[in-house]
């Protein structure tokens, strides 16, 4: 397997809008269908609503967010020391570039391009490690630079859909070494498989949680970390005074409970039994090929005419997420949400009139 490496600066790295993210895609377009954004459609249920609103009589005192710490820490099996709360996991990227002493920084790309934002703009030259499509974007660990003292993946990834085992993942993990691995999408995956939340026994390793994508919670913010007390504690200072707002932490417990977690276990194979169906359709579709196998809430997919299908589809009424701004994809890759059948069947539709004709 062979995978490239970007050096760890702003001239030696292909520069792309790492600022570019899905809402871009639909803001101000009401009328599109939403395949560009990761966030559950039909959400958050209306459990959590109601338990939400009941927060709002509290919002005259200061936010506690105990109560929600020692959830999220049951939930994981681990003490509360060892979580950290934050106002969703794009806040935790900050705090990690901001806060931990890190001189070589190296993230795994294509992937969330936030982390690497977010440590640029701490002054870090970032390098990168870029999976390719010949591998199916599959990590080898072997490629990951071995004075790298700070390592960012994530796990299922965004956009690839890509879910890495979690034993190549602990191959990362040694003394000195800070290994980020993103799982925002990982409650999407049946049984969670492959998971690292919740272990203590890999050294320097950070689990990044968010409860944005399967309860529909973008616009409240909420996430969490789970590390060492110590990684913790360092997070932490970096944070101001009372981060997390009351109703994203009364939302925060509520998904913690065996209702929510029954429940996003339904969601997360009713989630697979539908992308199925997508990766079915897209594949009988000439010049379209599927990243797989695709493991979360999305699919990337790669399509001949590039930004021309992009348009095309916006002008049948359908948004997906441009590709271009993934440091190693270009403008034939889009992603696509999984949704229900029979918006699947009306995108391929479309799909299918946008693209080029066969030569």
């Amino acid at each position: 397997m062979r995978t490239r490496t970007e050096g760890g600066s702003r001239a030696g790295a292909v520069e792309v809008d790492l600022r570019h993210h899905g809402d871009v895609e639909v803001r101000g377009r009401g009328e599109l269908v939403d395949l560009a954004v990761n966030v559950r459609a039909g959400t958050p249920p209306s459990w959590l609503k109601e338990c939400v609103a009941e927060s709002l009589d509290g919002l005259a005192a200061y936010p506690d967010g105990r109560v929600a710490r020692a959830a999220v820490a049951a939930r994981h099996g681990v003490a509360p020391e060892r979580v950290l709360l934050t106002a969703g996991a794009a806040e935790a990227f900050v705090l990690l570039a901001r806060a931990l002493r890190v001189r070589r920084p190296v993230v795994v790309h294509p992937q969330f391009t936030e982390p690497e934002a977010a440590l640029r703009d701490a002054g870090h030259a970032v390098a990168r490690v870029l999976l390719r499509a010949e591998d199916g974007f599959r990590l080898d660990p072997d490629a990951v630079p071995e004075d790298a003292d700070l390592v960012v993946v994530g796990n299922p990834t965004n956009p690839t859909s890509v879910l890495h085992p979690a034993a190549d993942l602990v191959r990362l993990a040694r003394p000195g070494r800070v290994l980020v691995v993103d799982e925002a999408f990982m409650d999407a995956v049946p049984g969670e498989r492959e998971a690292l939340a919740g272990r203590v026994d890999v050294p320097g390793l950070v689990v990044l949680r968010s409860l944005t994508k399967t309860w529909g919670l973008a616009g409240l913010r909420i996430g969490y970390v789970l590390a060492d007390p110590a990684v913790v504690a360092e997070l932490s200072r970096a944070q101001p005074l009372w981060p997390v707002s009351s109703p994203a932490l009364a939302a925060a417990e509520a998904c913690m409970s065996p209702r929510a977690l029954a429940e996003a276990g339904h969601v997360a194979h009713r989630v697979a039994a539908e992308r199925r169906h997508l990766v079915a359709g897209l594949g009988v579709l000439a010049g379209v090929s599927v990243v797989g196998p695709a493991e979360g809430p999305f699919v990337l997919v790669r399509v001949a005419g590039g930004g021309g299908v992009r348009a095309g589809l916006r002008e049948r009424g359908f948004a997906v997420r441009r590709g271009d701004t993934f440091p190693g994809l270009g403008p034939e890759w889009v992603r696509v949400a999984v949704r229900d059948r029979a918006t699947a069947d009306r995108f391929l539709s479309a799909l299918g009139e946008a693209l080029p004709p066969a030569p």
